[in-house]
């Protein structure tokens, strides 16, 4: 069985107010066989669509190669923008190695809770992903099990779900993005808002789709 360990600490800007959360990168990224355009650093995957999406909102011009110079764009974005990144996984076990979300076994959790006590500007959490299994909404649901006081509010009825809740004398809110991978293209391909879109605009991708959403989160 294959012990899928996280390869990335927390990178969460000083006064950072939004945290991107995710799960765990491939199984490539633990084990150092990365590819000529993988970028080691957080979702630098060539396969993974996140940065192309935040590359198209900020117009970033970022390069998509295994080196010191693609790694430094990234950090200077999340500096720059007070956004950080903390996957919900530290570890996990897989008994097939991929990629995938349900492949994940026994997750050891890390603890998101503890760390925005800490993270005191920290106001929205933005995953990558929703409450299907091994989500990391999901993995979040599960980690508050452990504070009861901690609940939950849904704020409305559309994709992408956005929740709130309480921690302590402030208010965190969540939003459940459409995850930024290819797996996810037949979901977007199904969404109302998306056909409508695409009816306006027959030149839009799915990546654009998500353009359009995660714009108005990440700004």
């Amino acid at each position: 069985m294959f012990k899928h360990q996280h390869p990335y600490p927390p990178f969460i800007p000083q006064g950072a107010t939004k945290l991107i959360v995710g799960t765990l990168p491939p199984p490539r990224f633990t084990t150092g066989e990365l590819k000529p355009d993988d970028v080691d650093f957080c979702y630098g995957s060539r396969d993974g669509q996140l940065w192309q999406i935040i590359d198209k909102i900020f117009d970033l011009n970022l390069v998509y190669e295994n080196t010191g110079r693609a790694i430094q764009q990234r950090m200077d974005f999340f500096n720059d923008h007070k956004i950080g990144i903390c996957d919900m996984v530290e570890c996990a076990f897989r008994d097939k190695i991929d990629a995938s979300d349900i492949g994940i076994q026994n997750a050891e959790l890390r603890q998101m809770i503890p760390l925005l006590r800490e993270q005191q500007n920290v106001d929205t959490l933005l995953f990558t992903g929703g409450n299907s299994k091994n989500g990391p909404e999901y993995f979040f649901r599960k980690h508050i099990k452990d504070y009861p006081e901690i609940q939950l509010k849904r704020l409305n009825e559309t994709v992408p779900k956005v929740h709130t809740f309480q921690l302590e004398n402030r208010v965190i809110k969540t939003v459940s993005l459409t995850a930024p991978s290819g797996a996810a293209n037949r979901a977007v391909g199904s969404m109302e808002l998306y056909k409508k879109l695409k009816a306006d605009n027959p030149k839009m991708t799915t990546i654009d789709f998500r353009v359009f959403q995660y714009g108005k989160f990440l700004k």
